[in-house]
């Protein structure tokens, strides 16, 4: 798909899963005051309704090599507890743009582009992870419910916004700074109650919870430099996410178990490993000296991961193919194995003086931890070192 006006009808319409996220932060909540969605409100059927051939005609169905994706979408909605007085038509198709990302449509089509849907491949976990996320968004009537908040909002505060992403270009995006902030927090919360929802669909249906904070690991490796946080940002980022549905993923685990006795024979199979990683700290133990470490928490895991240290010109650019590059010397690097047996597992790497200072252009960016086949599970950024 081009990058021109048919791209910029995408989240017009639909509730997305961003991943490359905007990074949220946390504030008082003012969704208590969102009206319902009155029963004879058909704006967001209609809507799909009206974008639905445009949107059929930049995607097609899933098969060939998404058919796990099919599998994985119709064992879901098996499981789906419709509203009473709501029909959707349930359909997933791909868009082959080579994007990591996913949208649903309030009709009940879940569009995933084809870069995530390649990451995912044939794991059903992670198509689970990706589809459970934009099912709960159809089914909760999230794009009525952000509609009806903005007309609340212009109500109430006398601002002018319009539906869509105000990362994307619009003369009409004149909304007040007030406005902005709560648009931004009441989306980042339909994300995390999206993401809640559908954590307990994927343990109804067989996949294990943990497949979520993975799918959510591996799309942070992805990416490149956080942005700046923001009070306006659409999506909540990924520590936020593992932060908030913390309990939710004990609450889900323990539903899945008491379904699935024998995790190995559920429709997902395994929990994968899942590896938690917080941010750095740097730490000076002499004056030619630093310290990085690196807290982290393994669940799942059953011998040990690697923790590698990287420098480079940009952060997350490893990682694009779910893989560290293999060439010899492409960058600078150090390496540590460790069982992450501990609740909590702090991996340190001691810079000398030689070692502070990579190749010219480089610089320490980046950690990643990866499983016994060398895949990427999880990615954090290195802070600016003291000289």
């Amino acid at each position: 798909m081009e990058a021109g006006a048919s791209k910029l009808v995408w989240p017009v319409i639909l509730s997305c899963l961003c991943v490359l996220s905007a990074v949220g932060q946390q504030s008082s909540d003012p969704i208590a005051e969102v009206p319902n969605i009155p029963s004879n409100f058909k704006l967001d059927m209609e809507t799909a309704a009206h974008l639905r051939p445009q949107l059929q005609a930049q995607s097609s169905g899933a098969a060939g090599r998404y058919a796990t994706g099919r599998l994985v979408f119709d064992r879901l909605i098996g499981q789906v507890h419709v509203p009473e007085g709501v029909k959707f038509a349930w359909e997933l198709r791909i868009v082959e743009d080579g994007h990591l990302n996913a949208y649903s449509s309030p009709e009940g089509t879940v569009y995933v582009e084809s870069g995530l849907a390649q990451l995912a491949g044939s794991s059903t976990g992670l198509w689970a992870a990706i589809l459970s996320h934009e099912i709960a968004h159809v089914v909760r009537r999230d794009w009525a419910r952000r509609y009806l908040y903005q007309k609340w909002l212009e109500k109430g505060s006398g601002a002018s916004i319009v539906l869509g992403d105000p990362g994307l270009p619009s003369a009409s995006w004149t909304d007040s700074e007030k406005a902005s902030e709560d648009l931004g927090r009441f989306c980042r919360r339909l994300e995390i109650e999206a993401d809640r929802e559908g954590l307990m669909l994927m343990a109804r249906a067989g996949y294990h919870p943990d497949f979520v904070p993975a799918l959510h690991h591996l799309l942070h490796a992805q990416g490149p430099d956080a942005p700046v946080a923001s009070l306006y940002g659409m999506h909540p980022c990924w520590e936020e996410r593992d932060r908030e549905l913390s309990r939710a993923y004990v609450e889900a685990s323990i539903e899945f178990g008491r379904r699935w006795t024998a995790w190995y024979d559920s429709p997902g199979g395994n929990p994968p490993v899942v590896v938690f990683a917080e941010a750095p700290k740097v730490k000076k133990t002499g004056s030619r000296e630093l310290e990085i470490q690196i807290p982290m928490r393994c669940q799942n895991l059953a011998g040990a991961v690697e923790v590698v240290l990287r420098a480079g010109p940009a952060r997350g650019r490893a990682a694009r193919a779910q893989r560290l590059p293999d060439e010899p010397g492409s960058d600078e690097e150090m390496r540590q194995l460790t069982g992450c047996t501990s609740p909590t597992t702090t991996i340190t790497f001691t810079l000398a003086d030689a070692s502070r200072r990579p190749k010219p252009g480089s610089q320490w960016t980046d950690v990643y931890v990866l499983d016994a086949w060398g895949a990427v599970l999880a990615r954090t950024d290195v802070p600016k070192l003291p000289r």
